[in-house]
């Protein structure tokens, strides 16, 4: 489990939203740049399209609720097991560390998307499935 003490405020946001000065350091989530917003008027710090869900996940989930828990299970195992996804997580931690990121996303769900589980994986760490 991660100190979470330490760590500063891991927020989501879709990134159609507006910039806030609480957003700190923004950091884009998805594999692809979203339709209807510019990369100048999303104001985005960085971009790690390298954590978002595989495509096969991401279309297998089709953002229906009713299948976000298994999501967020395949999606979590996903991240543990790719070593370039897991530096990625670290990096996300550190910077966690040093203040508020906030993890853009472009789904139109604000609670089942990937940046949901993302953040969870941040600040708590990857977790052992449920049997």
């Amino acid at each position: 489990m991660v100190n979470d003490r330490k760590m500063a405020n891991v927020r989501i946001k879709r990134i159609y939203s507006p910039v806030e000065n609480e957003d700190g350091c923004r950091i884009f989530v998805d594999r692809l740049w979203p339709r209807g917003i510019s990369k100048t008027e999303a104001r985005w710090d960085l971009w790690f399209r390298e954590v978002a869900p595989s495509p096969e996940l991401r279309k297998w989930f089709g953002h229906k609720p009713e299948r976000f828990a298994d999501f967020r299970q395949r999606y979590a195992r996903e991240l543990a097991e790719d070593p370039v996804r897991r530096d990625k997580i670290e990096q996300l931690r550190e910077l966690a560390q040093q203040g508020t990121i906030t993890l853009l996303y472009a789904a139109k769900d604000e609670r089942h998307n990937h940046a949901a589980v993302l953040r969870d994986v941040v600040l708590q760490g990857f977790q052992p499935e449920e049997e």
